[in-house]
């Protein structure tokens, strides 16, 4: 299976099958997570991992679903939000390419005479 092809998601059949055997849910759900990550490169696997864990603790110190749906909302927009976090790192980007086009821009062509 290539990156580009998922295999089919059936929402329903989880639903019914987390709601008849939580147990073979959580197996099942935990396979499927150990292979999303098996097929990263093996440099982003151990961080792969380390965010699973981190996700697994959120949902397992929560009182409800809802609120582990909440808390991992918010490590979302963190990532994206924060200091170090995906939109702050596109804007730093886009300002180096800037900069370098800008720089490129004031290159001075000297005239070869023979």
């Amino acid at each position: 299976m290539n990156m580009l092809s998922r295999p089919k998601f059936d929402f329903d059949a989880w639903v019914k099958l987390a709601r008849q055997n939580p147990q073979a849910f959580e197996e099942k759900r935990k396979k499927i997570i150990d292979e999303a990550i098996l097929r990263a490169s093996p440099p982003r696997q151990q961080r792969l991992r380390c965010l699973q864990w981190k996700l697994d603790k959120i949902r397992e110190t929560s009182r409800t679903p809802m609120i582990a749906c909440l808390h991992i909302n918010r490590l979302l927009w963190e990532s994206v939000t924060s200091e170090h976090g995906l939109l702050n790192s596109l804007q730093q980007l886009h300002s180096e390419q800037h900069r370098h086009r800008s720089e490129q821009a004031k290159a001075e062509i000297i005239p070869l005479h023979r």
